[in-house]
Formats: C-alpha cells, sequence, structure tokens
C-alpha cells in the first residue's frame, strides 16, 4: 500500500510539472493543465487536458491511458492533436496509478468513465460535443471501441494495438496465452488496484478453470456490441502489429469485417504497442498520423483523401511499403493449396501416412516471446530456426516446393489434418516458415490449438487458421510447415508424456492452403 501510495503520489508530481513546464505552457496554439475529472460513479480520474487557444468548441479527442501505464503516455500526442486545434483529455484509466476506484477490466464503470470525461470536456474545456474522438494504444484502444457501441456522441475512434475479442486473445483455440497472462497480470498489481473481476480472472488463470474468467471476458469487448455499433455508426480505424504477443490479429480483422461503419484497417510489423508507442510521444509514426487524417476528416470535414484508399492497408512483416485495398477479400488474388505428403513434402498429390508424437516435448520451433518476437521483426530481424534440426520424433516438417518466382502471402493459412489424441487434454501448435536455399527460416506465423475434454482413441478432423499475415517470399525460398506439441509461449493443455496421431486420407487429405497476392 506504502508503494502505491507513492507512486501515485509521483505520478501526480509529474502531471502537474508536465503542464506548469515551459514547454507546455509555450506550446504553439494550445495551454496544458493536469485536473482531476469525475468518473463513473464519481470515481477521481486524474487527467492531462489540452486546450487550443481560441473561444471553441473544438472537436474533442478522448485518450484512456494504457494498461499499467498513465496520462503522459499520450503527451506528445496530445500536444500535436492540441495543437492543431483539438481539445484533448488524457487519462489515466481508473485502479491505476493517480486515478481512483479498482481495475475493472474493461468493465461498465470503464466504459461510463469515457462518456463521464465528454462530459466534463464540453462543459470545462471548450469541447463540441457533437465532434468527439477516442484514441488509445491497448486498453486505451479497447475501452473506446467498448464506448462508442453505447456513447452515441463518439463519431470517430482510432484503437491502436487494441482487442475486439479477449477470449480470442487470451485464450485462443481454448489455449492459455501464458506469457501475455502473467504480464498482464504483473504490471496489474505492480500498478494497479485489482478489482474483483481481475481477481477471478487471475484466479481461473492459477488454476486452469477459465468458465467464470470467459463470462467476463465475452462481454469486454467491441466484438460483442457490433449490432450497436453498427448502428451508431463511428468511423472506426484499427491499427496494430502482425506479432501482437497480446491482442493477436485475427480477432481484430474478424471483428472488421463483420462492421458496417466507416472503417479501416492498418497493419505491418510490430508486437504489442511497437508499431504506435514511439508516435505516443510525439514522434513521427504512421498510425498517429493516420489517426490524425481520421480525425481531420470524421470531426473536421477534411477532403484528405483517408475515404479514398480503401478500408485496407498493410505493409509486409518482413519489408515494403504500404499497400492499400479496398477490403479484406481483395488482398489476395489466389489460394494454393499443398498436400502434405510422405516424404516430408507440401505437395500437389496427398496419400496416406501416419504419424504419432509424444505430447509435451518441444523442438527448435516457437513462437518467440511476447514484445520481443514482434520488435525485432518491426527492425528487420526475424525469428529464426533450421528446420533440419527438428527432432522428427517431436515434430513434424513438411517443406514445399522452391519459389520459381517471388510472391506474397496475404490473409490466412489454413492446415487441415486430423488428429487423435490419447488424452483428454493436449495442445499442438503450427507454425508455418518462409526457408531460404541455405536451410535458415524466418517465422512467418503460427497458431495455438488445444483440445480439452477429447474422447480418447477417437479421431477428429481439425480446419486449423493461422494468425494473418502478410510476407513477401523471395524466389528460390520455399514454404516450410511445422508442427510440434510445446511452445515457450503458451500452456500445455494437458500433462507431457500421452501421445497424439496426426494422419491422412484420400477421403481426409492434410493440406495447407496458403492466399497470395
Amino acid at each position: 500500500m506504502r508503494r502505491q501510495v507513492a507512486t501515485a503520489a509521483a505520478v501526480t508530481m509529474l502531471g502537474s510539472v508536465l503542464c506548469a513546464g515551459p514547454a507546455h505552457a509555450a506550446g504553439p496554439g494550445y495551454t496544458s493543465s493536469y485536473k482531476t475529472i469525475p468518473g463513473h460513479g464519481g470515481t477521481p480520474l486524474k487527467a492531462l487536458v489540452y486546450q487550443p487557444k481560441g473561444r471553441g468548441p473544438f472537436p474533442l479527442i478522448v485518450m484512456p491511458a494504457s494498461w499499467s501505464l498513465f496520462h503522459a503516455e499520450y503527451a506528445g500526442a496530445a500536444a500535436k492533436l492540441a495543437s492543431s486545434g483539438y481539445a484533448v483529455v488524457a487519462y489515466t484509466s481508473r485502479g491505476f496509478w493517480d486515478s481512483a476506484g479498482k481495475i475493472e477490466v474493461a468493465g461498465r464503470p470503464d466504459v461510463g468513465d469515457v462518456s463521464k470525461v465528454i462530459d466534463w470536456a464540453v462543459k470545462n474545456a471548450r469541447a463540441d460535443e457533437k465532434r468527439v474522438g477516442a484514441a488509445g494504444i491497448s486498453y486505451g484502444a479497447g475501452i473506446p471501441l467498448i464506448a462508442s457501441a453505447f456513447d452515441r456522441r463518439i463519431r470517430a475512434v482510432s484503437a491502436m494495438s487494441g482487442w475486439a475479442s479477449l477470449p480470442d486473445s487470451l485464450y485462443l483455440n481454448e489455449t492459455v496465452s501464458e506469457q501475455a497472462a502473467a504480464m498482464l497480470l504483473s504490471v496489474g498489481h505492480a500498478t494497479g488496484r485489482p478489482g474483483k473481476d481481475l481477481l477471478e480472472v487471475q484466479d481461473g488463470y492459477l488454476k486452469d478453470r477459465f468458465g467464470n474468467a470467459l463470462s467476463l471476458a465475452s462481454v469486454r469487448g467491441a466484438a460483442a456490441y457490433v449490432k450497436r455499433i453498427n448502428a451508431n455508426k463511428p468511423a472506426l480505424l484499427l491499427s496494430g502489429g502482425w506479432q501482437d504477443g497480446i491482442f493477436p490479429p485475427a480477432q481484430n480483422v474478424d471483428f472488421f469485417n463483420r462492421l458496417k461503419v466507416p472503417k479501416r484497417l492498418m497493419y505491418q510489423a510490430g508486437d504489442h504497442g511497437t508499431p504506435d508507442g514511439l508516435g505516443a510521444v510525439g514522434l513521427p509514426n504512421d498510425a498517429w498520423s493516420a489517426t490524425k487524417s481520421w480525425f481531420d476528416h470524421y470531426l473536421k470535414g477534411k477532403k484528405n483523401g483517408v475515404a479514398d484508399k480503401g478500408s485496407v492497408s498493410l505493409k509486409a512483416n518482413n519489408g515494403g511499403g504500404w499497400k492499400h485495398f479496398a477490403n479484406w477479400r481483395t488482398q489476395a488474388g489466389e489460394t494454393r493449396r499443398y498436400h502434405l505428403s510422405k516424404g516430408e513434402r507440401l505437395g500437389s498429390r496427398g496419400g496416406s501416412w501416419k504419424k504419432t508424437l509424444t505430447t509435451g516435448r518441444g523442438t527448435v520451433a516457437d513462437s518467440g516471446v511476447v514484445e520481443a518476437t514482434g520488435a525485432g521483426a518491426q527492425a528487420g530481424l526475424h525469428w529464426t530456426i533450421r528446420p533440419a534440426q527438428v527432432d522428427r520424433e517431436n515434430g513434424l516438417v513438411f517443406r514445399g516446393p522452391k519459389l520459381g518466382r517471388a510472391t506474397t502471402v496475404s490473409g490466412f493459412p489454413v492446415f487441415r489434418t486430423t488428429i487423435t489424441p490419447s488424452a483428454r487434454n493436449t495442445s499442438l501448435f503450427a507454425y508455418l516458415y518462409d526457408e531460404a536455399p541455405d536451410g535458415r527460416a524466418e517465422l512467418v506465423t503460427h497458431i495455438p490449438y488445444s483440445l480439452r475434454d477429447a474422447t480418447p482413441g477417437k479421431a477428429r478432423k481439425l480446419d486449423l487458421r493461422l494468425q494473418p499475415i502478410r510476407w513477401k517470399l523471395a524466389a528460390g525460398h520455399r514454404l516450410t510447415l511445422v508442427i510440434d506439441t510445446a511452445d515457450i509461449r503458451y500452456r500445455n493443455a494437458g500433462k507431457p508424456g500421452a501421445e497424439i496421431t496426426f494422419s491422412s486420407s484420400p477421403s481426409r487429405p492434410s493440406s495447407l492452403t496458403v492466399p497470395v497476392g
């Protein structure tokens, strides 16, 4: 408790300093102040408030802070927006640092806070309630998305490195994202005051019992409120990194494809918060530049071409510029289907085969480390193995033909097979690699999958969609698929030492389908 009081006091002092310092007092065209705003239920929220000089009213941008961070996270971006005529309120989310209350995990109080901040800004910061936007990173992205379903004043949102579905982020295919969950829980305790719902989720995580936790999580994401969002019609900009280790891209893509509102999806190389973090402090950044253009168009009415680029903008995970598409479907011109054949081949013909692995035994293949893997890709350093070193007793390897010309994987690869477990609970992991002529292979994408309460000895069909990706394949390279039963990022659903059999037959051939553009 003493530590939390001390850190809250330090953040309070920092907020005052940020608003009192000469650089901020003499900001070009705006003033800033450190305020206490009554949130949902009267809970005091601490905020940095930026007001343009002039009479107003001004278009308003509300920015809830990320999980474990505080209002000053957005100081640079907020100052830039204020300089261009926006009133901005960046506040510490309830339960963290200098704001009061408990951590509610994007619950109703958090959503209500957004509306209360809008109310306050209209009355006290010369904000125009007919031109309201919201922006944020991570936790500060997910909350405004939900709020746009419940507050019709929110006309535009920029959600960076956010989520639409918590179950499909942290419990994808019934597999616990161990590194991500441990990271979120640990920093939550270090920087905030967990509420009862977070403690209940934590209890489920520790005991590997997720019934109550999934019930709580399922309503704490915008995917649960698509009908309301479509009715309200806010303009939504979703952006993130292809290898986001906390909120992976598939759940955002699925949400995006259900929206019937003005919308745009942007993905590039990066991990959780790494494509947009530097922009929050004011450095040049594609995600924040797009955010300003988005608000300029939908809140100020500027004709800046935002609506003319197409609704999907993607950068390949391994380099290159932005490519723009009318929608998600048009990014891939065709799909290629490879059969998983004997002799470790991805080819045009299948055949019958069967291979049994002992579960819980890893290989050199894995998905890497949350924050590090995607950040490395952003810097041009990709998670790399040599498929020749995969222990064939513990993993399966299938290598495609060498490419005669360069191509681009763009979309969701799909792995199909038949599996027969010997135990009720077990996990498997599929990895797609770009293998160079020298035998080194860079991780393109992956997916976890767990069987829970399966019938031992009973075969089941598996259609497994890997995380979406855009990746440039050079001529002479090949696609290589690796499957094993342990990964350092995830919790295994079963105990090591059981068996799982993979099989292919003419009636149910195992295959890999790859979208290319």
